[in-house]
């Protein structure tokens, strides 16, 4: 958990409503008090457990009683409170609690746990400022994302795009990043979100970091990047996208020289699906098909006098067997008997297109046969083979295994599910299977070739049993253990440093919180042991960041924005350049932190210790042009910076942060401005 800020005796002290005190609403009561607000629960009975052991000593009062009854709902004062998260397992007890808080209070925030998207729809539209989420689906793209076992550590989609954080440790052969500046390595695609370097301490601030600091051999970076347009959605359109590229690939790859080698390719690769009935019966209707055309020039050159047609009909009726149909009375048309005028060889010829015609249709019938039996089989089990390397193992298919399982699989990634039970054919039908228990199953799931481990089942000892298990087979793979139990995470996690143990309810609260104060967390990750939040924001008069410049609100909050889009315009900007001012109207997407999300929520900016000094103007030019710079960073009018260039040598009486003193300095020197950057100490926050 983060420390909390000091208290601000002039903040609001805002209420807030949490119901059920299960493990989720333990852990949202103890990030709602980071917050430095009240906090008061209700519970139908008095908990036993207290996963998270402080919570009785952060709650204002606890009330015993049921969230859905009125009176209940009127003695936690939900006339006053500004959220209520709704957070009992279940999930109808949430939403008839949630009809009842907005009938007291129709300004209330409703944070809902629920799963059923689309009533959550309905309601969002019919109820107003109502937002449900489902701690499954929140904590999957978690789990997903360890098992990569990878350089990403997030991945998420803004408007069709699909975005993804890396973490990188420079190399020598980086040439894109390796000696370069941090600021040169910022692109419209592209945003530097951390650099540390080898021998420096982690840095206070998540997002904080020198633009001027060049990259080394042995840095670390965390980036995030564009990684493509989606243009499908649907998992079969991306198999028919991804086989159409490949034989596109192959075709392209056609020339004089190599003609023969790809037609053998294709061969080769076309027979390693089929199984051996379907090649026999590939090499017999070749065959049939040849000798007929053969049959048919012959019987054509020896019998003239027959046409076309009949010697085709001829040949048909030979290769269904009518060898005795043919040299048994029945003649040729204009022909006296064929069978006495004909050579031994066209006749012996003839009884061989009998024969092969009868191996052909016995050929076909085997395949009918075949496939029947195939089918049946697949009825009960049409499932694909388990993978033999670089694939995920998830162990137990509950909701959130499933969930983690189609979150891999829109990734392409490769990886065979452990379940004690069948599932639906309909339920992961793509998906390797095996049944049994998981400790007797596992040496099936190929567990030495395995990249990862992903263990979510719902005992937390059976996951660790079973993980040190897999861990045993293979010291190198990555495992991932689910915990329902905070406590059981901290004492294991220590113990077993191979393993990533992650407490689904701890990364859940984090979203449910922040969601009460108004802000529409779209995705997380984790980075540096803190969890990132992908949260939406839309300006509104008075609002914290209305006529913020962008690198006011990234240094200031330690945010990172990655999309703005403008009041009234169909265009928005991914990787924004920071030197655009945020009006009412206007939305903004941030990566932030709980804490820089607390930044906001109070308007709590961080202090500006930082001034520039310019020194002269080398032309006069430069000095018209100098102002322009000092407008578009600073964010001051014209006029101002056209009186600060024109009494050069000077400090510009404005404060900044380091960022943005560092960038202005930059742009001034392009245009032949010579400036240096000042430290000013101590600062004052400003609001």
């Amino acid at each position: 958990m983060h420390t909390p800020p000091s208290t601000n005796p002039n903040k609001p002290q805002d209420l807030f409503l949490v119901c059920g005190l299960q493990s989720l609403g333990q852990h949202c009561v103890a990030v709602l008090k980071e917050y430095d607000v009240k906090v008061i629960a209700i519970e139908d009975v008095q908990p036993e457990h207290w996963e998270v052991s402080e919570v009785p000593s952060l709650l204002e009062k606890l009330i015993i009683g049921d969230c859905r009854q009125p009176s209940v709902l009127e003695q936690a004062g939900i006339r006053q409170c500004r959220s209520i998260l709704l957070v009992t397992r279940d999930e109808r007890i949430n939403i008839e609690a949630a009809f009842a808080a907005r009938r007291l209070n129709p300004h209330v925030r409703l944070i809902v746990r629920s799963d059923k998207q689309n009533f959550n729809k309905l309601l969002s539209e019919n109820l107003g400022n109502f937002v449900a989420f489902e701690p499954t689906h929140l904590s999957a793209h978690s789990f997903a994302l360890a098992s990569l076992a990878s350089e990403a550590i997030g991945y998420f989609t803004l408007e069709g795009q699909l975005l993804q954080i890396s973490k990188h440790q420079v190399q020598a052969k980086d040439s894109w990043c390796n000696g370069k500046p941090v600021h040169r390595l910022n692109l419209t695609t592209r945003r530097i979100l951390s650099h540390t370097t080898v021998s420096s301490d982690p840095l206070k601030e998540l997002f904080a970091c020198d633009p001027e600091a060049e990259v080394q051999v042995g840095d670390i970076l965390v980036y995030i990047e564009i990684a493509y347009e989606l243009t499908f959605s649907e998992q079969h359109t991306k198999k028919s996208n991804r086989q159409q590229w490949q034989w596109q690939e192959f075709v392209q790859g056609i020339t004089a020289k190599n003609f023969k080698d790809k037609i053998v390719q294709l061969w080769q690769s076309y027979y390693q699906s089929q199984n051996q009935i379907r090649r026999i019966a590939t090499i017999y209707a070749i065959t049939v098909i040849i000798l007929w055309l053969v049959a048919i020039i012959l019987y054509r050159l020896y019998f003239p006098n027959i046409n076309l047609q009949e010697a085709f009909y001829g040949t048909a009726v030979l290769l269904l067997g009518g060898y005795g149909d043919l040299f048994g009375g029945v003649k040729f048309r204009s022909q006296p008997e064929p069978s006495v005028d004909m050579p031994w060889w066209l006749r012996f010829f003839s009884l061989g297109l009998t024969l092969t015609g009868q191996a052909f249709v016995g050929v076909l019938y085997a395949l009918v046969t075949d496939a029947l039996v195939t089918s049946r089989f697949q009825f009960f089990n049409s499932r694909p083979p388990v993978p033999q390397r670089k694939h995920i193992v998830i162990i137990g298919l509950n909701r959130l295994g499933q969930r983690v399982a189609s979150l891999l699989q829109e990734l392409n990634q490769p990886l065979v599910g452990i379940h004690d039970t069948t599932l639906d054919q309909e339920t992961l039908p793509d998906m390797p299977l095996i049944i049994g228990n998981a400790t007797e199953v596992l040496t099936k799931a190929n567990l030495s070739h395995a990249k990862s481990i992903v263990l979510v089942g719902d005992d937390n000892m059976e996951n660790l049993e079973i993980g040190l298990m897999a861990h045993a087979m293979n010291p190198t793979t990555n495992l991932i253990i689910r915990s329902q139990d905070r406590h059981f995470s901290d004492n294991i996690a220590p113990l077993f440093p191979y393993a990533q143990v992650l407490c689904g309810a701890a990364l859940s609260a984090e979203v449910f919180a922040c969601a009460a104060f108004g802000e529409n967390v779209l995705s997380l990750f984790h980075l540096s042991e803190q969890i990132v939040m992908v949260t939406e924001y839309k300006i509104e008069e008075g609002d914290t960041l209305n006529s913020l410049l962008l690198s006011e609100i990234a240094s200031g909050y330690s945010v990172v924005p990655i999309l703005y889009h403008k009041y009234r315009r169909d265009n928005y900007s991914l990787m924004p350049w920071y030197d655009v001012k945020l009006y009412a109207g206007d939305r903004l997407i941030v990566l932030a932190t709980s804490s820089s999300l607390q930044r906001i929520e109070w308007g709590e900016m961080l202090p500006r210790l930082w001034q520039v000094q310019i020194e002269k103007a080398l032309t006069t030019n430069a000095i018209i042009y100098g102002a322009e710079e000092i407008v578009l960073i600073t964010g001051c009018s014209l006029a101002t910076a056209r009186q600060w260039m024109n009494n050069l040598p000077g400090v510009l009486p404005i404060q900044l942060y380091k960022h943005q003193a560092q960038r202005l300095v930059r742009a001034l020197k392009k245009i032949q401005v010579l400036a240096n950057v000042i430290f000013i100490g101590q600062g004052s926050s400003s609001t």
